[in-house]
């Protein structure tokens, strides 16, 4: 399926009528749309997978409807509050994937115009609570690829300011990049009504208040997500793919992340990254196949506390001990802040 986690398709979507699948979360990672990175983390798949189950049956308690089936365990769909211990296969509903083919100045959405219901909405909505350093709203203020209004703001904001309220952003998903929007496009090409697009940022902001609210009791703060929707049967909304974990959105203790942007902060540092940067700069279609330089692995004391502090995130979030042996959060992210010098 991906670089994060694959899938086994049981029941194939059709035009009406949702399949069925399993996702396999694994311990690979992805970074800057690489796809998959030279080292795998320990328990990173089933953290993930512990994570995001916790929140998508919150989400059926609040009465917002998800693709999520169940975890798999001995074979057997069940509860997280049923399983024995962490797993990493989940069992959801499958919509179709249309892709937009590549045209000579971009993509062609015209699929959307025909095609209605049991489908992804090819768009990743992304909800910002504050702008932590390294945050892309930082690099498209500066092109004017963003306007200070949009986010409510009247001067440019420093790293790690607070947005008085949630700015909701949007980005193509299934491009070779992420190409930020408007709302206006990103209306257009998904074909989506004015109430579909109203109900969309209206549940997103649901999804948001939650996350950050489970954030908070753990003593996260919590800066930035992302979530996809898709159509079911009958052209209702129905959140697909994973939210809630350290994949998926940026939480920080005291100014530190805790989630993949660790492995940003120390890529961004290596000549790989260089390289990537420029060559996206004069190839954004076409960019990866011309890096001529490979990411090396991390280092081993930095991949073992990356490891623990996913651990750390399920067993916290949860309120359960699903991996033993595991140190506070606080000690993982003090080491990890000595080793990165941040």
């Amino acid at each position: 399926m991906g670089s994060v986690k694959d899938l086994i398709v049981i029941e194939e979507p059709l035009k009406n009528k949702t399949g069925r699948g399993r996702f396999i979360f694994s311990d690979r990672y992805s970074v800057f749309d690489w796809g998959e990175m030279p080292d795998h983390i320990t328990n990173k798949g089933k953290s993930l997978c512990i994570s995001a189950a916790y929140f998508f049956e919150k989400l059926e308690s609040m009465g917002i409807k998800t693709h999520y089936l169940g975890l798999v365990e001995d074979g057997r769909l069940k509860r997280i509050s049923d399983v024995k211990g962490p797993v990493d296969i989940m069992e959801v509903k499958l919509l179709r994937v249309l892709k937009p083919p590549k045209t000579a100045d971009g993509y062609d959405y015209s699929d959307y115009k025909t095609e209605k219901c049991n489908l992804l909405i090819p768009l990743e909505v992304i909800f910002r609570n504050s702008l932590p350093a390294g945050s892309s709203v930082f690099k498209r203020l500066e092109k004017g690829e963003l306007e200070l209004k949009e986010l409510g703001l009247e001067k440019m904001p420093i790293p790690g300011e607070n947005l008085e309220k949630p700015f909701l952003d949007v980005s193509t998903k299934l491009e070779e990049s992420d190409r930020y929007l408007g709302w206006k496009e990103a209306q257009e090409i998904a074909r989506l009504s004015d109430n579909e697009l109203e109900e969309m940022r209206k549940i997103t902001l649901l999804i948001n208040e939650l996350i950050g609210q489970e954030a908070n009791k753990i003593g996260l703060k919590y800066e930035d997500g992302k979530i996809e929707f898709g159509f079911d049967e009958e052209r209702d909304l129905l959140l697909v793919d994973v939210l809630g974990t350290l994949d998926e959105c940026r939480f920080t203790f005291k100014g530190m992340p805790i989630s993949k942007e660790i492995t940003r902060l120390y890529y961004r540092k290596t000549s790989w990254f260089k390289e990537l940067v420029e060559v996206k700069k004069r190839d954004r279609l076409n960019w990866k196949e011309k890096v001529n330089l490979s990411p090396p692995p991390l280092p081993a004391r930095l991949k073992e506390l990356i490891s623990m502090a996913y651990c750390a995130f399920a067993n916290e979030i949860t309120k359960k001990e699903w991996f033993v042996g595991i140190l506070p959060m606080q000690e993982i992210l003090r080491e990890i802040s000595e080793i990165l010098n941040v």
